[in-house]
């Protein structure tokens, strides 16, 4: 028998993923937005307060459990920027390109260009849940000037990871999906909740 999840996004690509391994655990992983649920506010300066945020906004809306991840890039060399505010870093409306370009200007005076993609899942019971299970992960690798790649999305084609030779945008889906901060939040969570 399998329960019904909220997940705290409208993204096809989480959304197909997280299906995939958390059906295995009894669960059906449905988008927000099927539920009318609007995004919520990220107000907070972590990844952890702004998935729990999302998580117990979905799960209010609805009365199911819910999911949330909060994920974005590190930079050593900037203090951990942009960190929760990657999606936005160079304003609204949100762009990647612009983001990356940002991203590279600030970092043209560094020697040090590692940086990390980390990514934060918390699972919700009902909104009000006083014990959340929450996972993460992180991925390793730094920012490079010249874009490599057309796949992924946000930095990918700015990060580099040297183990591989590659930028995660030259990645195949289903290997970035197997190597990633999401990817490994996700196992994590999937053998806490067995």
């Amino acid at each position: 028998m399998t329960q019904r999840l909220i997940l705290a996004s409208n993204n096809a690509g989480k959304l197909k993923e997280f299906n995939e391994l958390l059906s295995t655990v009894g669960y059906d992983v449905h988008a927000q937005g099927e539920y009318q649920v609007p995004e919520a506010d990220e107000p907070f300066h972590t990844f952890v307060e702004n998935a729990l945020q999302k998580a117990r906004h979905a799960s209010r809306l609805t009365g199911l459990p819910a999911l949330a991840d909060d994920s974005g890039v590190c930079v050593n060399a900037l203090g951990g920027a942009p960190g929760v505010y990657s999606a936005r870093y160079a304003g609204e409306p949100k762009s990647d390109a612009r983001n990356s370009a940002r991203l590279i200007a600030d970092l043209a005076a560094h020697t040090d260009k590692s940086a990390y993609y980390y990514c934060v899942l918390v699972f919700v019971r009902h909104a009000d849940d006083p014990q959340p299970v929450i996972a993460d992960g992180r991925w390793n690798g730094e920012i490079i000037a010249e874009a490599r790649g057309a796949g992924g999305f946000g930095y990918d084609p700015h990060f580099y990871i040297a183990a591989l030779g590659k930028c995660v945008a030259e990645l195949a889906a289903d290997e970035k999906n197997r190597l990633s901060h999401r990817g490994q939040a996700l196992r994590a969570l999937v053998e806490k909740l067995k």
